[in-house]
């Protein structure tokens, strides 16, 4: 029966794959069934084999092999012995074109019934630090709960490269679209956060009124993935005419976190990014206007129909929907105890 509906699959793309019409004075256009004939042939290393899998006789199947080295100007397959070899332009091939046939026949497939508690599945999410701390214990609740076979594995982001998207090594990926992000990817909008101070409990900061002087005056973290000695923080005080004093630059939110809980050093960090990492720290609204950051879901386009990347995407959105609404929630209730 596999054997069935492969052969069934490999039928489709042969018969819906075909080489577009010329108008007017076109240009030689490669013949594209010779895709899935590559596909198999790399895969079985044998003519023979070949031709059985795709239920051709074998002189059919020798001659598209013909056709293949013509169109690539390689042998692609030697003898060597009584078996063939592939040759090093053929190894290359075989890493390409195999998931190019997958996804043609994901795109000519007729959609399946979409079952959550028989998917069987690892997702890959390149996150900034504190996202997993923060969102990932209600999304994998959530999902375990409606997906018992699925497993998501959280991977750090120490750049903005949108390489593994491309290359399908990483699924998902959240963080702030700039100018390093390919165009090709897709993004949307998760929520937008500012910037705040934080400091340990009894720093002189965390007593009193915090202006201007008082913050610049402070020693402070600073945080770059990529050690740079000035960030957003530092371009919105240079036109006040003040200068942090930078005293260390780590790079990542928690660190800079532990340094400040155990110092009386100053940390500026995303809010919404940090709520859980700040936990028992004085966090302070900074008496400046800081410009606000947009954090983003980022997925490559060929995964934009693919119903159970998109049952996630919306699950990721909603668990930060849901944590952001409890979060002001909670911040919204008036305190308790003695007032200052």
């Amino acid at each position: 029966m596999a054997e069935d509906a492969q052969f069934a699959l490999y039928t489709c793309v042969w018969r819906h794959i075909m080489v577009q019409p010329c108008y007017g004075r076109c240009m030689s256009t490669p013949d594209l069934n010779l895709l899935v004939t590559l596909d198999v042939l790399l895969a079985e290393g044998s003519v023979a084999r070949a031709a059985r899998r795709l239920r051709l006789s074998p002189s059919a199947m020798s001659r598209s092999l013909a056709r293949l080295r013509e169109t690539t100007g390689d042998p692609l397959l030697v003898r060597a012995g009584r078996g063939l070899v592939p040759t090093p332009r053929a190894l290359e091939l075989r890493e390409r074109v195999g998931p190019l046939v997958q996804e043609a026949t994901a795109v000519l497939r007729p959609a399946e019934k979409f079952n959550l508690k028989q998917l069987v599945r690892t997702f890959t999410l390149r996150t900034s630090e504190g996202f997993v701390e923060n969102f990932g214990p209600d999304l994998i609740a959530r999902v375990g709960k409606e997906a018992p076979g699925v497993r998501l594995r959280f991977v750090q982001k120490p750049d903005k490269d949108s390489t593994p998207l491309r290359d399908g090594t990483v699924d998902l990926e959240t963080g702030v679209v700039g100018k390093t992000t390919s165009p090709e990817v897709r993004a949307q909008a998760l929520f937008r956060d500012r910037f705040i101070g934080v400091v340990r409990k009894g720093h002189p900061l965390s007593r009193g009124r915090i202006t201007l002087a008082r913050y610049a005056a402070g020693r402070h973290i600073g945080v770059s993935r990529r050690g740079l000695d000035k960030g957003p923080i530092d371009e919105a005080l240079q036109p006040l005419g003040l200068e942090r004093d930078i005293v260390t630059i780590v790079g990542g939110l928690s660190t800079a976190l532990s340094l400040a809980r155990a110092t009386d050093l100053i940390a500026s960090v995303p809010e919404r990014h940090t709520g859980i990492l700040r936990t028992g720290m004085h966090s302070f609204s900074l008496p400046f206007t800081t410009p606000q950051i947009t954090v983003s879901l980022l997925w490559h386009p060929r995964l934009d129909a693919d119903p159970a990347h998109r049952w996630l995407r919306g699950y990721v959105r909603d668990a930060c929907a849901e944590q952001l609404t409890d979060s002001s929630a909670r911040a919204a209730r008036p305190a308790r105890g003695p007032r200052v």
